[in-house]
């Protein structure tokens, strides 16, 4: 997913957006989060529901590992996707940058 988030960045906003990115994870002011099995199964359930859109796993992958952070703050140049994804239980995300 790494390399989806450098060719938007790179692509929407230019190099030196994706150099920004690169470094915020090389100073750990990001962090990468690895993909767990639970997350997998989620991810396929996601694509299932949402095979109209179509949801790519991409998109995917960050809905279910934001789902087992608690964490539903999401940046994202996709709002597209992520406007009409609804998190389990009820929750709702939030996308930065806000518009």
């Amino acid at each position: 997913m790494l390399t989806e988030v450098c060719y938007l960045l790179e692509r929407q906003r230019g190099s030196g957006a994706e150099a920004l990115f690169l470094r915020a994870l090389a100073t750990e002011e990001l962090h990468l989060v690895a993909v767990t099995t639970a997350d997998l199964s989620r991810m396929a359930e996601l694509v299932t529901t949402y095979a109209d859109l179509p949801l790519g796993a991409v998109d995917a992958s960050v809905l279910a590992v934001a789902e087992r952070l608690d964490d539903l703050d999401v940046a994202t140049l996709d709002r597209r996707h992520f406007t009409i994804l609804r998190p389990s239980r009820g929750r709702v995300l939030t996308l930065h940058p806000a518009i």
